[in-house]
């Protein structure tokens, strides 16, 4: 959130989907943590083998220019940096035997190394 000339404060969104088995998984993962404070942060960093490299983690923190969309009571926050990159994203949930953990599809990402964790 970040205030307006007008001493009100405004939230802009940003255009990342979570899934409802990504939901399911965050919320689990928060009440683990037992705090109701926690918001998963998406960040695009320069770095990794195809330019840049997502950076995913639970944050408790509110910087200016933060997009902010509720899915569910999980709040996914995307710094005004990152959020041109991931405009139409969405992070999915996979427990499967041959990955376990948050997938971002990402249809900006016109090349991705092998590891997935890093795109162009």
């Amino acid at each position: 959130m970040s205030e307006n000339p007008g001493n009100t404060l405004t939230e802009s969104t940003h255009g990342v989907v979570l899934t409802p088995t990504a939901i399911v998984k965050a919320k689990a993962l928060m009440e683990r943590e037992q705090r109701d404070d926690l918001r998963l942060r998406l960040v695009v960093k320069a770095g990794g083998c195809s330019g840049f490299r997502y950076d995913m983690f639970f944050d408790e923190r509110d910087n200016e220019g933060d997009a902010v969309v509720s899915f569910d009571g999980v709040e996914v926050v995307v710094d005004k940096k990152s959020a041109p990159y991931l405009e139409g994203a969405s992070i999915d949930y996979e427990d499967t035997l041959h990955a376990s953990g948050f997938q971002i599809n990402n249809p900006n990402a016109s090349n991705t190394c092998a590891c997935g964790d890093s795109f162009n």
